[in-house]
This record gives C-alpha cells, structure tokens and sequence, in this order.
C-alpha cells in the first residue's frame, strides 16, 4: 500500500491529481461530500491546466476509501487518471472545504 503501514492509526496526508473533464461538472463538491462522509479533513481545489486537485488528512485506509472513489464508476464528468503522494499530514484542517 504505498510503503504505508495500513494498521498504523498515525493520521496520513494524500495529494492526489486528478486529470479528466473534471472541472465545471461538480466534482470538487462530490468529493468533499465522499470525504467528509469517509472522515476526512483537507479540500479540493481545480487547477489551471483542468485537474483537480484533492489534499485529504485521516487514517490511510480512509484516504485509500477517497482514492478509490475517485477512481471509480460514479463520480462526476470523466476521470482519466488520478497521480497521488503520500506525505505526513501538514498544519491540519478543521474541515473538508472548496477552493
């Protein structure tokens, strides 16, 4: 899993870019809806270049459940690829927001 331990209960941060017709279709509020449903704090954001941009701080297996979903059948407009880092989580966030 990434050289992350999945048992460890130390929080984990993802950073995930997501390539597609992404922008403009509701993905960023789909996504913060998923992730504030699986518990997780951080936010998306769209970028310049037409991805999506997605930072989530939680447990692995719960930012593992957010990749998935992002990578999966239902989400909105048409994902092409999603790139994620793992890093140690940074200054925390209260919420999962918009950007």
């Amino acid at each position: 899993m990434h050289g992350r331990d999945a048992h460890s209960d130390e929080p984990v941060r993802v950073t995930a870019w997501v390539r597609g017709k992404v922008q403009q279709v509701g993905f960023r509020w789909w996504t913060r809806a998923r992730a504030l449903e699986i518990g997780l704090t951080g936010y998306a954001s769209n970028l310049g270049d037409g991805r999506v941009q997605v930072v989530a701080e939680g447990l692995a297996p719960e930012c593992e459940e957010l990749l998935a979903l992002l990578r999966g059948p239902d989400t909105p407009g048409r994902v092409s690829g999603v790139t994620e880092i793992w890093t140690a989580v940074g200054p925390g966030y209260g919420t999962f927001e918009i950007r």
